[in-house]
């Protein structure tokens, strides 16, 4: 009944929504009974009584949220409180492409040729969270560039939670489309401004069309109170590069689903994580490669450090078809637990039925190397410093790739800070 009540019956995809809640409504929140779910368990949310629709709106100001854009270059902003609108914070833009909201690509007629193409069709009718999200989503990001076409900046997407429900859901819902020859990069971050419990359930659509170059960067350091599910879903045609790099820092429970699928020749996927754990966090990376034509490439290189009390997850998938020859595949996750009460649970998978191909994958699990850190305190450097300059180094080449310079130079001081050191220079 409330779901009636607050999303409009007569909305162009209401008999989407109303399929989506059904089919969550059969298979309910995923269970550590699912192998894909194995090594996360959502009970503790379940036991929550979360307001999915807030019932005011709360009005933030720059100054205070200034600190979480990346404010040394300028972008076009996309900005949620609570789940809703803020103009005030957002520059959004139509100067030969979309840049907007979600709603109005919903309800104005004008988009309708492109939902009808688009929306929903990559996102999966199967995972039980997305068609919770396809139920109840009512905002999110809109961006759509045509044919040769390349935004005059990056844009970001930032979500804020300020507290004013005691518990809230939210379930923001991006639509992005990249045509043929296009450009375009995406900074997005969730991120909660109070101590009460937040589960943000999002679900992003990226297509990216032939020679179309895609870099979506993803920014996790919440606060101890909340919880993130995020559900990425790729589709590329042929000869398009789309590369996500994923930072994860902090916050209660992460959990990423991030699926490429490729449907053309000669594509590059690029998967890239960094995640440094503390206290009692927990992430976990499940991704997802489905080589389908032949003559493609893809990438995963996750670096995780694991401290105090953490558990990080890593389960990649790549699946290569019989008709998928001369694929080059690679994956790879690295991790250090700098605690003995750190867990790391990894699962690096490889399904191919094809002949005539190049993947491999691994996985690593230590600690830092004594013999390298004997070696740097011995030139004066003190331990503290030393550990985490072993650290920087170890996950540095997940970086390299980055190519804003000024996210990378945000990225490089969260890193320092979440090591808890100066390293003394700029990174």
């Amino acid at each position: 009944m409330m779901f009636e009540n607050n999303i409009d019956i007569e909305h162009p995809v209401h008999d989407v929504r109303v399929d989506a809640m059904k089919n969550f409504e059969m298979k309910g929140f995923p269970s550590k009974k699912e192998e894909a779910w194995k090594y996360t368990s959502l009970n503790s949310l379940q036991k929550v009584d979360f307001s999915i629709f807030p019932k005011e709106v709360n009005a933030l100001e720059y100054k205070d949220v200034k600190k979480y854009f990346i404010h040394e270059i300028d972008t076009y902003k996309i900005v949620f409180i609570d789940g809703i609108y803020s103009s005030y914070l957002s520059e959004t833009t139509h100067d030969g492409v979309d840049i907007c909201l979600m709603s109005s690509a919903l309800t104005k007629p004008m988009y309708k040729p492109v939902i009808d193409v688009y929306f929903n069709k990559v996102a999966s009718k199967d995972e039980s969270l997305t068609t919770l999200n396809t139920a109840f989503s009512r905002e999110g990001a809109y961006i759509y560039i045509p044919k040769n076409k390349m935004p005059k900046k990056p844009v970001e997407i930032l979500h804020f939670a300020t507290g004013n429900e005691s518990t809230l859901m939210l379930q923001p819902r991006n639509l992005i489309i990249v045509e043929e020859n296009a450009e375009l990069q995406v900074i997005e971050r969730h991120q909660s401004l109070t101590s009460n419990e937040v589960l943000t359930n999002s679900v992003t659509e990226i297509f990216a069309a032939k020679n179309a170059i895609v870099d979506y960067y993803k920014v996790q350091n919440n606060v101890g109170s909340a919880s993130l599910i995020d559900n990425t879903y790729i589709d590329q045609k042929d000869k398009s590069v789309v590369k996500v790099h994923t930072f994860s820092f902090g916050g209660k429970l992460t959990r990423n689903n991030l699926n490429f699928y490729q449907n053309g020749e000669y594509i590059d996927s690029t998967m890239k994580g960094v995640t440094i754990l503390g206290e009692k966090q927990h992430v976990d990376h499940h991704t997802l490669v489905h080589h389908i034509e032949p003559n493609c490439e893809s990438h995963q290189d996750y670096k995780g450090i694991y401290g105090e009390n953490s558990t990080g997850v890593f389960n990649g998938k790549i699946i290569v078809e019989k008709l998928a020859q001369k694929t080059n595949a690679f994956q790879q996750n690295n991790n250090i637990l700098i605690s003995d009460k750190a867990t790391i649970n990894t699962k690096p998978q490889l399904e191919i039925f094809a002949d005539d191909v190049k993947c491999s994958h691994g996985c690593t699990i230590g600690q830092l190397d004594e013999e390298a850190l004997f070696y740097l305190q011995s030139r004066g450097i003190p331990k503290k410093e030393a550990r985490a300059l072993l650290m920087y180094a170890f996950a540095n080449n997940v970086l390299q790739s980055v190519r804003i310079p000024e996210l990378k130079t945000r990225i490089n001081k969260l890193i320092a800070n979440k090591l808890g050191v100066n390293l003394g220079f700029d990174l």
